[in-house]
């Protein structure tokens, strides 16, 4: 693990860095519009049924968009603790003006506002949780579970490391070969690419670690529900 300090929040609360950011999110959206779909799909929900989700470090809202999208009576809450990427989220959220509303959450604390309801029911992240420290990942789930309604889902997609070198090596390669930039853009990363790549990995961890967590914290139903090299979708519902 890289030992250098954990800049993560000065990263994502920085104005220069979340426009640059932003200006690349519709390319990473368009690649990654199948997966938060079928995120969408694994709700356990009629296509007319209404019902509210939460979307914890939600970012600009992608992920919202795609639930908002496949379930038109559906409303979202969108948790972020950086003002400036909510501030970018808005203008991407106007299509769906009235069905959701933005909230700062800081999920590397267990300090849960009062705006999220007691009884959730789905919780979705997306692209985050590989950000908080294993400690606070397993704290995180637990609560997740605590807010959610009997029956109520969550879900996450995010990446996840290997410890098997054979792996890892197979991981680079595909990822090369389907993207052929992808290796030059690995050997000359400038100063600030380097330092947001640094806490993309940092707290990355086995699979198996984050689905025992989910496991402790009373979550059924757990599965992989789709993978590609070190992405993964996972996640469980609450017992009914």
């Amino acid at each position: 693990m890289d030992q250098s300090a954990d800049t993560n929040a000065a990263i994502w609360q920085s104005e220069e860095i979340v426009a640059t950011w932003a200006a690349g999110a519709r390319k990473r959206e368009r690649n990654e519009a199948a997966q938060r779909r079928f995120m969408a799909v694994l709700l356990p929900f009629g296509e007319q049924e209404r019902f509210t989700f939460l979307d914890l470090g939600a970012g600009t809202g992608a992920a919202s968009r795609a639930i908002l999208d496949l379930y038109p009576r559906s409303t979202a809450i969108l948790a972020d603790f950086s003002s400036q990427m909510m501030g970018a989220g808005e203008g991407e959220m106007q299509p769906f003006a009235g069905r959701y509303r933005y909230i700062e959450f800081d999920m590397s604390t267990g300090e849960w506002p009062a705006a999220v309801p007691a009884a959730l029911d789905a919780v979705v992240t997306s692209m985050c949780v590989h950000h908080l420290p294993d400690g606070r990942k397993q704290g995180l789930f637990a609560e997740i579970f605590d807010h959610l309604a009997p029956g109520g889902w969550y879900l996450n997609y995010d990446p996840v490391r290997t410890e098997d070198p054979v792996v890892h090596a197979t991981w680079q390669r595909v990822n090369d070969d389907e993207d052929p930039e992808a290796a030059s853009k690995r050997l000359h990363r400038t100063p600030q690419e380097q330092a947001s790549y640094d806490n993309h990995i940092r707290y990355v961890i086995p699979l198996d670690q984050q689905l025992e967590y989910l496991r402790s914290a009373g979550f059924r139903g757990i599965d992989v529900y789709w993978k590609h090299l070190e992405n993964v979708i996972y996640g469980g519902c609450r017992p009914g």
